[in-house]
C-alpha cells in the first residue's frame, strides 16, 4: 500500500452534512468529488496511484443520490483493498429522525427517496435500511444530530487532517470606485471622505505608494482617527474568521480612482496586519497602474 495516497469515502443519511465534511477536506488540499459512483471507484484508484501530487489526496461523497449505482459500494471496497494499493477510510454520517426531519424542513429540500407519495419519514428509514452494511463497515461513524457545520468541520480536522486546513491568509486591495467594485471583497471599506492627493498639483501624478503621497494622506487627523478604528475592529474579526474556519479573507479598501488614498491606508493596513500576525498578508493595488505613475 502507498502511504502517500489517502482515499477517503464519506457516506451516510441525506441531511447528515456530507457537503458540509466534503468542503472541509477541500480546505485541507484533498481533490474533492461529490457524488461519485461507486462503480467508479476502482477507476479512480487507478488514476490515484499513477498521477500527479494533486492527487495524492482523494475524498469522495457517495450517497443514495446514484439510487441502484450505490449498492455496488461495499463490493468497489473489497475489490481496491484486496488490491492493496490505496486504503480507503470509509467515514459515515448518521443523525436523528428528529434532526435530519427538521434539517429537510428548514432547507425545503427533497429527500432522494421521497418521491411517488412516499413521506419524508418513511424515506429517511427506507434509506437507513439501504445504509446498514455501510454504517457496519465504516472507520469512523459521526452523529451529527446535535453538532453544528464549524463543529463537523472540527471533529473532521481532528481526524483525519494533518495540518487543519490551509493556511489563513489576507489580501489587503486598493480599488477606485470608478473602475467597479471588486465583487471577491469580503470586507470593503469608502476612504473617498478623506482629503485627496489629486488636488495637488505636484502629487496628482503618483501613487500612495510615494512616500510624498503617503504622508499626505496620512497627516490629517481624520485619517488617522479613521485608521485607528479600522485597525482595532480588524484585530477583533480575523480571529473570530479563523476560528469559523474561514481559510482567506478579503479586505478592499476604496477611493474614487484607485490612486492615492485607498493605496496609501491599504499599504499601511497590509504592514501592520503582518506585523501583528503570523499568517500571510498580501497586499495589491488593483487600480493604481490605470492613472499616473505607479510610484514615483
Amino acid at each position: 500500500m502507498d502511504s502517500n495516497k489517502k482515499l477517503v469515502i464519506i457516506t451516510g443519511l441525506s441531511g447528515a452534512g456530507k457537503s458540509a465534511a466534503l468542503q472541509s477536506f477541500e480546505d485541507s488540499g484533498y481533490f474533492c468529488i461529490d457524488n461519485l459512483p461507486p462503480v467508479l471507484l476502482s477507476k479512480l484508484v487507478e488514476i490515484m496511484i499513477d498521477a500527479p501530487k494533486t492527487m495524492q489526496k482523494v475524498a469522495l461523497a457517495i450517497d443514495t443520490r446514484g439510487m441502484e449505482l450505490f449498492k455496488a459500494l461495499i463490493g468497489e471496497l473489497d475489490n481496491i483493498m484486496a488490491k492493496g494499493e490505496v486504503y480507503p477510510y470509509l467515514i459515515f454520517l448518521d443523525a436523528t429522525d428528529d434532526a435530519l426531519v427538521s434539517r429537510f424542513k428548514e432547507t425545503r429540500r427533497a429527500h432522494p427517496l421521497a418521491t411517488n407519495g412516499v413521506t419524508l419519514l418513511d424515506a429517511i428509514k427506507e434509506e437507513r435500511e439501504l445504509l446498514t452494511e455501510a454504517k457496519i463497515r465504516a472507520n469512523k461513524v459521526i452523529d451529527t444530530s446535535n453538532l453544528k457545520a464549524k463543529e463537523l468541520r472540527h471533529t473532521l480536522l481532528d481526524l483525519m487532517l494533518e495540518s487543519k486546513q490551509k493556511p489563513f491568509h489576507v489580501q489587503v486591495l486598493s480599488f477606485g470606485f470608478k473602475h467597479g467594485i471588486p465583487i471577491d471583497a469580503d470586507l470593503m471599506f469608502d476612504v473617498r471622505f478623506l482629503p485627496n492627493p489629486y488636488y495637488e498639483i505636484e502629487l496628482r501624478p503618483y501613487t500612495g505608494l510615494n512616500d510624498n503621497v503617503y504622508q499626505y494622506v496620512m497627516n490629517w487627523q481624520d485619517t488617522e482617527v479613521f485608521y485607528k478604528k479600522l485597525i482595532e475592529m480588524l484585530k477583533f474579526m480575523l480571529p473570530k474568521y479563523i476560528d469559523e474556519g474561514k481559510s482567506q479573507l478579503t479586505i478592499a479598501i476604496g477611493c474614487t480612482g484607485g490612486q492615492h488614498r485607498s493605496v496609501a491606508i491599504s499599504r499601511r493596513l497590509g504592514e501592520e496586519l503582518q506585523d501583528l500576525y503570523e499568517f500571510e498578508v498580501y497586499t495589491n493595488h488593483r487600480d493604481a497602474k490605470i492613472e499616473g505613475k505607479f510610484d514615483g
